[in-house]
């Protein structure tokens, strides 16, 4: 619908509804009379080409036309409505109120009728409604007359009965009159209902009483005979009455058969020593089957009378051990304290067994302390394993600390732990026992490394084992654990779990620290001076070396023997399994500590670990390096500046590339169970390598560009061999690792860099520093002095080199200069903390 307003053409929309109604009483196929019309794709469906716009004004002719037809229709149509709307309308309202007048009657009529035959209902069923009254009362009365007639001749009965002792009809009526009783709770205002009510309650209180002493006239008197049906039949009744008539016998008649328990094991007593628990026990298992003989046919079953007896045992016992353990601390010792906690665990197991229940395996705890494990797995870690047998070589020694036999694990019961909590308080003993023989098997360890040493090498390519002593250390850490989880798992086992942590920090420091090596022996030297000076000389480099025989005087490195080597790498190899073992460890302990778990860590003990292994691999880099030393000082002493021919390769790569080969292999065998580290050791020498290399360079004066041409290629040869290290010897080669390959590419390309600048010719200042600038861009002051240095230029000589360089990296702007230190070194900024510590480490060591 369209509205004018100031000139402006609007729509109104009208509601969905509407426009489905008009739809269906005015369909129509025309697109301009479609609820959604979309003049945009009517417009492309009138003009689909370019073509098409030449019958554009046909178009709007048509259109108007169609407009203006439209307006004639609407002013036709309001014109009609006009002229005949009022007499119409009034005609329709007329035709409205007769019908309404019509249908107001009618329902007035309805109305009417309606109640004259509700009114007809009500008379015909008013006697019916009163037959029905009168039934339901006059079945109450006759209900309530034949419970009070039952209640009467009940109370009647159960009077004669109770003086007669007939208690097995007793039983059987007492309950009926107790239900009928409950019927009249709302008839207690009369008089005769609460007087019967109140013999009732009289009777039941006369039964107790006499039931009550004659159990204990019969059990009391030792002449006394006992009439079993009478007493049996006494036990229903007893059911019947209060629950605590039949709670108070029973607590008695436990004291009086408990009564002989507690004079033989008297605290004063010697039965009541803990190296005659087991007389307890056999006391109660002779009494019980007495009782049961004697008394069984009395109490009922569901009374549980026996299992009654034994709960109020346990209790007993239990106070009765913790006060002569409390008076008696003095003489407890862990062999006695361990035979009386598994004498009394078997016997409660026992009693949950003959009460209820079965005992299921659980080779869980016994096979498997801390996680399970695969066969793999099994052969690697003492404490994945169901036994002590390790089969081995580093785990020899594990033998004699077999693991125990499967416990027997129980469902979860009433006996469980009820006399062996007792125990709890004393189980330090347990712990301090357990501590000392932790800190004896590692003097035992010290003692046996102190006379048989370190394992030697079975062959040439062994790799380093864990030490036996650590499998033996780890299967008693898990016998341990496996029997004081049995014992508790509260307190005492957070304590052995400080027990464990202190000796894991004995054993790191006395077994792993200690034999490290401290000072390396002579037994093992480079390569003799004599052949390092005739390899020089067949390279017909007469003025390269001048007096070479006194480059290497002091001569010999000091380095490692073959069997201190293996002994770093076992005990690398040690330490990467202490840490593991120690993960699993702390995970088991925490999981059966609960609650307690958070007070227990062990994440410093796993850092000594790790320290050690740090240690271990920064000696190893230590002695590569020390066995290339020799050859940096020959790099400084070689006078460069009078090399008059490029051959091969140097004598001094040569010596360097030699030493790799004859060392790195072996290593490389010795760590081939944590290939990970051999992987550190070689990133660890290659940096400690290339920064003494390029050291040794930047020492030497004076070279000429036949010796840089020289340095150069020696340069080339030994960014080979470095990415070539990790897999040095070996007949297939293996691609290093992405990180170990951009290091060495990008450390020794910017060493090829240095003496490619260094080769350059210096004609002009500004060409000079401008070509240095470009192979080095982020070459700073004192490294392009050091570039000087080498090309022979004293320090007077420099000045105008420096300040013509000062003056071009002047234009570098900082945010330029922080991009490029970025980009040239993104593995300094993903390095771990472990690598930089091991860094660290082997400069200090250095």
């Amino acid at each position: 619908m369209w509205m004018e307003d100031d000139g402006y053409a609007e729509i109104t929309q009208l509601p969905p509804e509407v426009l489905k109604a008009i739809e269906q009483v005015l369909p129509s196929d025309d697109p301009l009379d479609q609820s959604e019309f979309d003049i945009v794709a009517h417009i492309n469906t009138l003009f689909p080409t370019e073509q098409s716009l030449a019958q554009l004004n046909d178009v709007i002719q048509s259109v108007e036309q169609d407009i203006y037809n439209a307006d004639q229709e609407i002013r036709e149509f309001v014109r009609h409505q006009t002229g005949r709307g009022g007499q119409d309308g009034v005609t329709a309202l007329t035709r409205a109120q007769a019908s309404i007048e019509a249908l107001v009657t009618k329902v007035l009529d309805m109305k009417g009728r309606a109640e004259q035959s509700e009114a007809a209902v009500r008379d015909m069923t008013r006697d019916i409604r009163q037959l029905d009254t009168a039934k339901r009362n006059l079945t109450a009365a006759i209900t309530t007359l034949n419970h009070l007639n039952m209640l009467l001749s009940g109370v009647d009965t159960l009077q004669t009965l109770v003086k007669t002792r007939q208690y097995g009809d007793v039983a059987n009526l007492l309950q009926g009159v107790a239900n009928v009783v409950e019927h009249f709770d709302n008839y207690h205002n009369i008089p005769q209902i609460a007087e019967l009510a109140q013999k009732v309650k009289d009777i039941k209180k006369e039964l107790g009483d006499q039931i009550s002493l004659e159990f204990r006239e019969s059990f009391s008197s030792t002449t006394g005979s006992l009439h079993v049906k009478q007493m049996s039949e006494a036990c229903l009744v007893l059911d019947v009455l209060e629950p605590h008539v039949k709670h108070d016998l029973l607590q008695w008649f436990i004291s009086i058969q408990l009564k002989e328990y507690g004079v033989l094991f008297d605290e004063n007593e010697d039965l009541a020593w803990l190296d005659k628990v087991d007389k307890r026990y056999a006391w109660l298992k002779k009494h019980l089957i007495q009782f049961e003989e004697r008394y069984g046919a009395i109490f009922p079953s569901h009374w549980d009378v026996s299992q009654r007896i034994a709960m109020q045992f346990c209790h007993q016992t239990r106070q009765d051990l913790s006060k002569v353990m409390v008076k008696r601390r003095h003489e407890i010792d862990v062999k006695l304290l361990l035979s009386a906690i598994q004498k009394t665990c078997s016997f409660e197991n026992l009693l949950f067994l003959r009460f209820g229940g079965q005992a299921i395996e659980d080779p869980g705890d016994a096979t498997n302390p801390f996680l399970s494990s695969t066969a793999e797995d099994d052969e690697k870690n003492p404490f994945l394993q169901s036994s002590g047998d390790t089969s081995s070589g580093n785990k020899s020694g594990a033998k004699d600390l077999a693991s125990p036999p499967p416990r027997r694990k129980i469902i979860p019961n009433a006996f469980h732990r009820i006399m062996a909590q007792c125990f709890d308080p004393f189980l330090y003993i347990y712990v301090e026992s357990q501590d000392k023989n932790l800190m004896e098997l590692i003097d035992k360890f010290v003692a046996d490394l102190r006379i048989n040493g370190f394992p030697m090498p079975q062959s040439s390519d062994a790799s380093g084992v864990v030490l036996a002593n650590c499998a033996d250390l780890f299967v008693f850490y898990k016998k341990c654990l496996v029997q004081c989880t049995q014992l508790s798992c509260g307190e005492p086992l957070l304590n052995l779990g400080f027990v464990f942590i202190k000796r894991l920090r004995d054993y790191c420091n006395k077994i792993l620290q200690a034999n490290l090596p401290k000072v390396a022996n002579q037994n093992t030297h480079l390569t003799s001076v004599s052949s390092i000076t005739r390899e020089l000389r067949d390279l017909n480099t007469t003025g390269l070396i001048q007096n070479f025989q006194s480059l290497l005087k002091e001569g010999e490195a000091v380095r490692f023997t073959s069997h201190e080597l293996y002994r770093i790498a076992c005990i690398l190899t040690t330490a990467e399994y202490c840490v593991e073992t120690t993960q699993q460890l702390e995970e088991k302990l925490r999981e059966k500590l609960g609650p307690l778990a958070p007070k227990l860590t062990m994440e410093h003990e796993r850092s000594m670990f790790v320290e050690v292994i740090e240690t271990s691999v920064s000696l190893l880099v230590q002695d590569l390096d020390a066995a290339c030393e020799p050859f940096f000082t020959a790099i400084t002493k070689t006078a460069w500046q009078a090399v008059d021919k490029v051959g091969d390769q140097s004598a001094y790569v040569s010596g360097m590339i030699s030493q790799w080969k004859s060392t790195v292999p072996t290593l490389r065998d010795y760590l081939a169970t944590s290939r990970k580290y051999f992987v550190i050791f070689c990133q660890q020498f290659a940096k400690l390598f290339m920064e003494k290399y390029i050291s040794a360079l930047q020492k030497c004066k004076g070279i000429n560009k036949l010796g840089a041409q020289q340095l150069l290629l020696d340069t080339q040869s030994l960014k080979t061999s470095l990415l070539d290290l990790p897999s040095i010897g070996l007949t297939v080669k293996r691609k290093p690792p992405d990180k170990y390959s951009k290091l060495i590419v990008r450390e020794m390309g910017r060493t090829e860099m240095v003496l490619k600048v260094t080769m350059a010719p210096v004609e002009q200042i500004a060409t000079f520093v401008d070509q240095a600038t470009k192979l080095i861009p982020d070459c700073g002051p004192n490294e392009f002095s050091k570039i000087l240095d080498m090309k022979g230029f004293k320090k007077t000589e420099q000045g105008p080199f420096i300040e013509s360089f000062k003056s071009k990296t002047s234009g570098l702007s900082l945010s330029h200069y922080s991009q490029f230190q970025e980009h040239d070194s993104p593995e300094s900024n993903v390095e771990s903390s472990r690598i930089k510590k091991l860094e660290k480490l082997i400069k200090k060591r250095l």
